[in-house]
């Protein structure tokens, strides 16, 4: 009798790594999706855009990859504009080269950068900001794309959105599939209470402020005294926190900004109680167990989407298709729901129907 045919590629190993015959690996086994994260529905959802992001879609931005990245590109600018002395420049090139408070570095270069003259501020800080972030539409990566296309899937199937970065990027690719997205800062206080209250969906609260508006960047709560004090915005915004599940992308200590914390964490009360959920890369492993440790007493599950950087866009394209198709189809979640009250939930549940 013939022998059964073996329908599985040969594999040959050399050492830790196993190849296929042809010398190429063999297919990653996808991460699984963790379950209390890919039964949400896209409205129970805020999402949180941080650096990691940026950094993916546009690697090749310095300004975009951190804090002391944008301050040096800020810097330059100003350098090459003639803006800055000598004396200057040096000193702020050596607080950056010492890791000096980088709040306090940036806030200095933007008031050398809007020096006021009689009742007149200069645009210097704007033309420096546009000089960095200029051009971003050509140099957005597919992968990039990919997590941005993602993103928009998510908000138009009702998920919100919020972002520590200054970067129009989600806007900007929003606006070349004819999608209208708005940029918000937290200086406009009606359109922030009308986001948190839901009624602008379509719109990104940059909570730093966003290039295209200089005057709204601010780098230190003590800036946003007015929308502080506006105890409205404020309980919505933090109902936020209470009642939906955030969901941290490319962030990593986006907790520890002093920003928001005053935003979400500081009036919160049983922050472990709640559920949202922080996707990273494995790296390290001290440092993961460390940092999940540290984000569960926020109430964030802190989940690895893979090994690499690159994983980032195949997981959250997987995890994304699974929400947004419970979203339309209205598949019951497992179990109940852990953020927010049974009637909060129904209440929501039927505005969405």
């Amino acid at each position: 009798m013939q022998a059964p045919v073996n329908w599985m590629a040969s594999t040959v190993s050399l050492g830790k790594e196993t190849l296929l015959e042809d010398g190429m690996p063999p297919a990653k086994k996808p991460r699984k999706l963790l379950p209390s994260l890919k039964t949400k529905k896209p409205q129970e959802l805020v999402l949180v855009i941080g650096t990691g992001i940026s950094a993916a879609v546009a690697p090749q931005v310095p300004a975009l990859k951190s804090w002391k990245g944008l301050i040096q590109a800020l810097l330059d600018a100003a350098i090459d504009f003639d803006l800055l002395e000598d004396e200057e420049s040096k000193r702020f090139q050596k607080c950056l080269h010492e890791d000096k408070n980088l709040v306090h570095v940036a806030h200095d270069l933007i008031q050398k950068l809007s020096p006021r003259t009689s009742n007149v501020r200069s645009t210097f800080f704007k033309d420096c900001l546009y000089e960095v972030f200029d051009d971003l539409e050509s140099k957005m990566e597919d992968s990039g794309k990919q997590l941005l296309q993602s993103v928009l899937d998510l908000m138009e199937n009702g998920a919100l959105v919020l972002t520590t970065n200054f970067d129009n990027l989600l806007e900007l690719y929003a606006a070349h599939q004819g999608k209208h997205l708005e940029s918000l800062d937290l200086t406009d206080e009606k359109k922030v209470l009308e986001w948190a209250q839901e009624k602008r969906r379509l719109s990104v609260l940059h909570i730093h402020g966003v290039y295209t508006n200089p005057s709204g960047i601010v780098l230190h709560p003590a800036g946003y005294q007015n929308v502080l004090r506006n105890t409205e915005v404020m309980r919505e915004i933090q109902k936020l926190y209470e009642n939906k599940s955030f969901l941290f992308l490319g962030c990593g200590w986006t907790v520890d900004d002093t920003t928001f914390q005053a935003l979400f964490l500081e009036a919160v009360k049983h922050k472990s109680d709640l559920e949202h959920f922080m996707l990273v890369r494995r790296g390290d492993a001290d440092e993961f167990k460390k940092l999940r440790e540290n984000m569960l007493d926020k109430g964030i599950k802190v989940i690895s989407y893979g090994d690499e950087y690159a994983d980032l866009p195949e997981y959250f394209e997987r995890l994304t298709s699974e929400i947004a198709m419970r979203g339309r189809t209205g598949v019951p979640k497992e179990g109940q729901q852990l953020n927010g009250s049974a009637a909060a939930h129904a209440e929501r549940k039927g505005c969405s129907t």
